[in-house]
Order: structure tokens, then sequence, then C-alpha cells
């Protein structure tokens, strides 16, 4: 090689290393914009429930194994064939730009947990294919120099990457930027990554381009492909257990799901990391982070849920970080690099596919969240805290797992005050002693589990008060009195209540919770005769306890139209509202705005929006488009009410300009029981109801009553409004009250 040869040379390998960072970072930060970009876009047809956002989360890890696979057996040919295959499929993946959905909608008896997965791998199947083979094969293009050193924390990078593309689309590119400009956002940056994959292909070794990969080190066994699968299947199932457990059972904040996922990322960028400081530390630790946090998995904790969803996230974090940095030390050499990769992809897939498919048809709890943990806590690295004597470990290594699990039962039945507490830090201490031994120490570690809630919450599955759909976690609970006497019985949907029936004698049909006769729904129903006539027709999207066809009147024709079979079947045998007040009103299954917007024109004349999950918000339901489906369906001087009563989201600003932009007139009624009215179940509500008719909404709040307070709804200023294009919940935010304030 002349001078001049060797400068060039050594002038390019200055600039490899950040050109390889930055293709990389790009790749990942598209990967990343893309999952909450297109799970934006399918809200008006697939929803926005916990268990979507799961079967968007396992698509994209069947999408990463593919690309994992397709980088892995690349890597097997020339690399001037490699490039030439990859910048060519690069191309043919162009053709479907700019990105976004198919059009197709949900047949009414299609299956919601295959249709999404199917419908989301045919609409970005293919870009999403090609885009997430960059971390591995970038990798290994980089490592064809063998001067460059260790390839392995690029991939912390490609994670940084992730966890900025993650991050940047709630807060500044959903807020700021239209679905079609975001499709345009992500094609430039598509066509900026296409670009920086030819720079560096153009710094692939001359000598290397026609040389045949070879593999100087001997492979992985079988046994430590089924470790990795192993190390990566338990983070990437306990991220989505984690999502669930605290968007349901502890506390539905808007953008929650955020953090778990964030996490997750995150614990690649510090397990993959140069210096190993802080992957060390946070392994070291993660016995007992597992032992404090992990041991309430089945603790509900309604009295102080911000420090249970703070404790849920650092042990998500830690167990990430602990399983992948043991993964980042069984590493094999570079030779085998995509390989490594790929067995860590099909672990995430594995993960996310127990966790969204098999998870709801088989528990009727979020039994996956503590099996998950136990998991964990049978494989992250493990340093004895209590030396035991050589001839006591086998007969230990049986009774101390015992001796806790006896403990448990007895603090859970018998146990209560401080006899409670002493029990469950006897529990705490044996689980302790065991840490360093692998199998006691998971076994200890489920009965700990089991002391906090998990009798209770097992007995419940036993007794069949709780049922699991693709949709949550529904429990029904019937309350009694000093005699035995039922008093009332609940719908609990997570951490929010969806019904309450009265079960005192007179008193079953009465209408309770958000539907009082002096809520804003309350009244539009009981004065439907005198605003339609004795025919009026009712319409009710969202079924929950059936509470609303109470208010149905002789003469009338009710639909109500509902997206979870389950809970159809809930409504109809477990809680009597329907039997006894509307045995013949009509349920339409499927989702409320396709459904609604199905019925001939003119056909209701009231209809009532109340279809919220958990307390989240169904955005799909509340935009311009969906406002102008339901007026399709909505006779002209008919009524649409909204229930808006939410814990962190003020609606108020939606739907006033829901109205104006429509040309709707607006009144909202927000409802303070007496006490008396709490007792019989009345709930707080707020409802606003809607009319293209000013008169209606005039004789609807003369009809009320001259002491009921409806207010006038005026549009904020600056507050864009949502429609299917545009929507960000930012806005709309209410002031979270920590425990401490």
């Amino acid at each position: 090689m002349n001078t001049e040869t060797a400068l060039g040379a050594k002038s390019n390998e200055r600039f490899a290393k950040p050109l390889f960072l930055t293709t990389i970072v790009v790749g990942s930060f598209l990967l990343f914009l893309t999952q909450p970009m297109v799970a934006r876009m399918a809200l008006p047809r697939i929803g926005g429930a916990p268990a979507v956002w799961n079967s968007a989360m396992l698509v994209y890890q069947l999408l990463l194994l593919a690309g994992y696979a397709y980088a892995h057996y690349l890597g097997r040919i020339r690399p001037r064939h490699q490039v030439g295959i990859h910048v060519i499929l690069f191309g043919l993946a162009a053709l479907t730009l700019p990105i976004g959905l198919r059009d197709w909608m949900p047949p009414s008896d299609a299956s919601t947990a295959l249709w999404v997965p199917w419908f989301l791998l045919a609409s970005i199947g293919p870009l999403f294919f090609i885009v997430s083979a960059q971390a591995p094969l970038m990798q290994r293009w980089y490592a064809l120099e063998t001067s460059r050193g260790d390839p392995y924390p690029l991939y912390a990078a490609s994670n940084l990457g992730s966890f900025a593309g993650l991050i940047c689309y709630p807060l500044l590119v959903e807020p700021l930027m239209t679905l079609q400009e975001q499709s345009w956002l992500w094609t430039g940056i598509y066509a900026l990554l296409v670009l920086l994959v030819v720079g560096c292909a153009v710094t692939v070794p001359g000598h290397a381009v026609e040389k045949l990969p070879e593999e100087t080190a001997p492979p992985p066994t079988t046994r430590q492909v089924i470790h990795w699968i192993a190390l990566a299947a338990i983070p990437s199932g306990l991220m989505l257990s984690t999502t669930t457990h605290l968007t349901t059972d502890i506390v539905a904040i808007p953008l929650l799901w955020v953090l778990p996922l964030g996490l997750y990322l995150l614990s690649f960028v510090v397990a993959f990391a140069s210096r190993r400081g802080a992957a060390d530390f946070i392994t070291l630790l993660a016995p007992l982070v597992i032992l404090i946090a992990g041991g309430l998995a089945f603790h509900r904790s309604t009295g102080n849920p911000f420090f249970a969803a703070t404790l849920g996230l650092m042990l998500l974090f830690t167990v990430a970080v602990a399983l992948h940095t043991a993964m980042f030390r069984s590493r094999p050499a570079v030779g085998h690099l995509t390989k490594f990769y790929l067995a860590m992809s099909f672990g995430g897939m594995i993960g996310g596919l127990f966790c969204a498919i098999i998870a709801p048809l088989v528990f009727d709890w979020a039994y996956e969240h503590p099996l998950l943990i136990i998991a964990a806590a049978l494989l992250v690295p493990q340093t004895g805290l209590v030396p035991w004597p050589r001839h006591l470990h086998n007969p230990l290594t049986l009774l101390l797992p015992v001796l806790a699990l006896i403990l448990s039962f007895a603090v859970e039945r018998f146990a209560y005050g401080y006899w409670s507490v002493a029990g469950i830090i006897a529990i705490s201490l044996l689980v302790l002693a065991c840490v360093g031994r692998r199998l006691p120490f998971a076994l200890s570690l489920a009965a700990l589990m089991l002391s906090y809630g998990g009798w209770s919450t097992l007995q419940e599955s036993v007794q069949g008060v709780r049922t699991r759909s693709y949709f949550g976690i529904y429990q029904v609970t019937t309350f009694t009195d000093r005699e035995g006497q039922p008093v009332e019985t609940q719908l609990m949907h997570g951490t929010t209540m969806h019904g309450v029936q009265n079960m005192v004698p007179g008193s079953e049909t009465e209408p309770t919770s958000y539907y009082a006769r002096r809520s804003g729904v309350g009244y539009a129903m009981a004065h439907a005769p005198e605003l339609f006539g004795p025919n009026a027709r009712i319409g009710v999207v969202g079924l929950g306890t059936g509470t609303l066809a109470c208010y149905k009147q002789p003469g009338q024709r009710w639909k109500i139209f509902e997206i979870d079979p389950v809970m159809v079947d809930i409504a109809r045998n477990q809680f009597s509202f329907l039997s006894r007040c509307a045995p013949d009103a009509d349920i339409v299954l499927g989702d409320a705005r396709i459904r609604v917007a199905e019925e001939p024109e003119n056909s209701i004349d009231i209809l009532a929006v109340d279809a919220f999950s958990s307390d989240a918000v169904p955005m799909h339901l509340l935009t311009r488009e969906a406002l102008a489906a339901y007026g399709s369906t909505v006779q002209r001087d008919g009524i649409v009410l909204f229930h808006i009563s939410n814990r962190y989201l003020d609606l108020r600003p939606v739907i006033a300009d829901l109205a104006e932009s429509g040309g709707w007139r607006a009144a909202l009624l927000d409802y303070q029981p007496t006490a008396r009215e709490r007792v019989l179940n009345s709930t707080v509500s707020v409802w606003i109801a809607l009319s293209r008719n000013p008169e209606t909404i005039d004789r609807l709040v003369a009809l009320s009553g001259e002491d009921v307070e409806w207010e006038s709804l005026e549009r904020r200023e600056g507050f864009a409004g949502w429609s299917d294009d545009y929507a960000s919940i930012l806005p709309i935010l209410r002031p979270i009250r920590m425990p401490w304030q």
C-alpha cells in the first residue's frame, strides 16, 4: 500500500466510528418514532386499551426478530454483496412510503387479539423490517476492520437513539405536527438513513469487501443460546406486564406507558456501556430490589399509588439492567455477533407473546407480572449474604422456602396489626437469607408475594369474581351487611369503578354512580319523552353494568354499542339493570365509532358516549371526525352526551372545540351528589350535552329545573382541538397531586 492510500485509509477510519454511531442512532430513533406514531394512526380503528399497546409491541418485536434474522444471515455472505442486497431492499421498502396504514376496517366478528397484529404487520411490515436490521448489521460492518475495537458498546448508542425517539414523540412530535406531517418527517429521516448506510458501506475496508466472513471463535452452544433467550425474554415480558400493572391496577395516568418502555431501553444503554461501573453496581443490588419491590407484586396500592408505581418502575429497570448485563458478559466473539442479537430478539418476542397473547387467554388476573418477577429472581446474578454451614446446605435449601410459605399463609389468614407486620418481616428475613441460592430465593420470594395479598387474589380467581378479556380485567364484588344480606354489587376495571348496583330490596333499579338522576345524562334521559316524544330512540356507547338501561321508558327503542363481549356477559349475568329495565335492548358489538356510523341516518335521538377504559381516554371517540360520524346517525335536533369525568385530564376544551368547529351548541353539568345521594352510591360526574339545534339545549336546561346549573361551554384560546390527524393530551393535563401534597 502506497503512502497516499494509507493516508486515505487512515482518514476514513477517523470518521468511521462517528459515522457508524450516527447511523445506528438514527435508525433506532426512527424505529421508536414509528411505534407511538403508528399506534396513534391506528386509534380510530383499534382503540387505545393497554392490551392494544401490548399487541402493537408484539408486532414490533416480531418485525425486530425478522430484521435481526435478516442481518444474521446477510452477515454470512461477502460484504460487497451484503451492501448491494441491503441498499436494494431499502429501495424496495421505500415504495411503500410515506408510512401509513392500510385502508382496512375490523370485521365485526374478528378476534381483536389476532386482527390488530395482522393489521399492523400488513401496514408497516416492510419499512419496519428493513430499518430494524440497522443495529446488528452496522455493528457487523464496523467490526470488519479489526482495529476498530469492540462493536458491542455501539448497541448502547442504539438504545439511546431508541429512547430519544420514544420520548420525542409525545413531548415534541405529536403536540407540534399533524399525522400527515409526522409521516413526511419519518420519510425524510428514512432518506437520511439510506445516505448514512451508503456512507457506512464506503468505509468497509477494501481488503474485506470480497472476503468471506470468518468465524475464528467456536460457535455458541445451544445452552448459551437458550440462556440468552431467557435473559432477553424476562425483561421484555416484565416491561409489558409492568405497563399493564401500572395502568390498570395502580394508577391510569396518561403517558404512563412511556415510562416502562423508556426504562427498558435505557437498561441496554447501561448494560452495554463501555464503562461497567453503573451496570455492575445495579446488578449487585438487584436481589435486594427484587425483595423490596417484587414482594409487593400482588399488593393493591390504592392508598399511595405513586409510591407503588415508583417501586414497580425501579424494579423493572433494575431487573432489566441486571439481566442485560448478564447477556453482555456472556457475549460471543464478533464473528457470532448477529447470532447473539438474533437470540436476544427472539427472547424479546417470546416475552411479548407471553404477555400480549397468552396471558390474557390463560389468566383472569395479571399473574404474568409476579411470575416474571419470580423468573427474574431465578436468573439475576447473586452473591450470598448469609454463609450457610456446608452440612446444613441441602436441608436449609428445602426448609427455608417451606417455612416462608407457612408463615405467609398464617400472616394472610390469621395475623392482624403488629403480628402481621412481624410475620412479613420474618418472611423478608428468610428471603434475605436465601440470596445467592437461586431456587430457594425465588420460592421464598413467592411466599412473600402471597403474604401481601396474593392468597386473596388466588381465592378470588377460584371464586370466579374476576374476568379478563383482551380489553382489561374486571372484578365484580358483592358487599353484605352484618346479617349477610347483599347491600351492593360493584364492578371495577383496574382502579376505576365502572358501575354499582344497590341490592337492598326496592332500590335495585335506581341509577347509581355517574348516572344518577341529577346528573347530566339523568336529566336528558328522564326528559326524553318531552324532548322527542314517547317513542324516543336512545343510543348508548359503552355498556358498563347497564345502569343507563333503567332510564328506558315504554315505547322507547334502545341500542347499546359495546366493544367487549365479556362486558356484555357481566351486565347480563352479574347485574340485573338490563334484565329488569331493558331486556329487549339491542346490543351491537364492535368499536362504537365504526358501528354508530353504520347505523341509518337520523335513527337516534339521544346518543350517550361513555366508553372509558379504566381511567384512559378514548381519544378516537372524541375527535371532529368522530362527532361527524355521530352526527350522521343522530337526527338534526338530537342530542349527543359526552361523559368527561377524569382524574387527570380536563376534557372540556376538547368538547368545546368539537362543538364550535362542528356547529353544535353545548351545555355542561357538573354534578355533585348530596350526602344522602352518596349513601345511595351516586358519584361526582361531568356530562356535556351537544345539539345542532340550540332550542333543544334550551329546552333540556328548562326541563331540568331552575335550581340545576347547566354551564355554557367556551372554546379555550389557543387550543387546537382533536382530529384524527392531530391530537395531544399535553395541553389538557391536570396537575397531578403527589402523596405529600
